[in-house]
């Protein structure tokens, strides 16, 4: 059974998603989570405590759904691997949209606050520089300078792309598609001296 604190913030990405950042009103997240609110205050202190634990938790729950691999299964080429991190963003399960749509309210509700806009910063940097990484492992030879700015544009056309697809303006198949074009792309200006 997960914890209480994990239970929570369930419930946040579940209502975030639904009602945007604006809509999260401790006092439904409670009603959703089966908790008091006084147990909200207890694990977070505050509104924006939950907001930054959410974050947080819809990054570890991105990062376990695009790298879990079955038991016993060969490890993952760096490309394959890269490919996994980047397109399993771009998969119609009930987390990966739920996911997918509290990350885009937290990124439109950054822009109005100045701490969570940070936080949101640091997260996005931390992502930047995983795809980064990951990019190297295929293109040793590149400069960093230009791994970082090939994970940047990949990491803000998925973002792009999620909320296209999730809004309805692009077909899933579709973003797929561009998203592994853009891989490619990205990966052959890498192998240009």
């Amino acid at each position: 059974m997960a914890s209480r604190s994990t239970q929570i913030l369930e419930a946040a990405a579940r209502v975030i998603a639904r009602r945007g950042v604006r809509g999260l009103r401790v006092e439904e997240l409670a009603e959703e989570a089966g908790v008091s609110t006084g147990l909200i205050y207890y694990h977070f202190k505050d509104r924006t405590g939950v907001l930054r634990r959410t974050l947080e938790y819809i990054n570890d729950r991105a990062e376990r759904y695009t790298t879990a691999q079955d038991d016993g299964a060969e490890p993952p080429t760096p490309r394959e691997e890269l490919d996994q991190v980047l397109l399993l963003e771009l998969q119609d399960t009930p987390e990966v949209r739920e996911n997918s749509t509290a990350w885009g309210e937290l990124r439109a509700s950054a822009v109005f606050d100045p701490v969570l806009r940070e936080d949101l910063a640091r997260a996005t940097l931390v992502w930047v520089q995983e795809v980064a990484a990951l990019l190297g492992q295929v293109r040793p030879l590149a400069p960093a300078a230009t791994l970082a700015a090939a994970a940047e544009r990949l990491t803000a056309l998925l973002e792009g792309l999620s909320m296209r697809w999730l809004s309805g303006g692009l077909a899933l198949g579709h973003a797929r598609a561009l998203m592994a074009e853009a891989i490619e792309v990205e990966l052959a200006g890498l192998s240009r001296p």
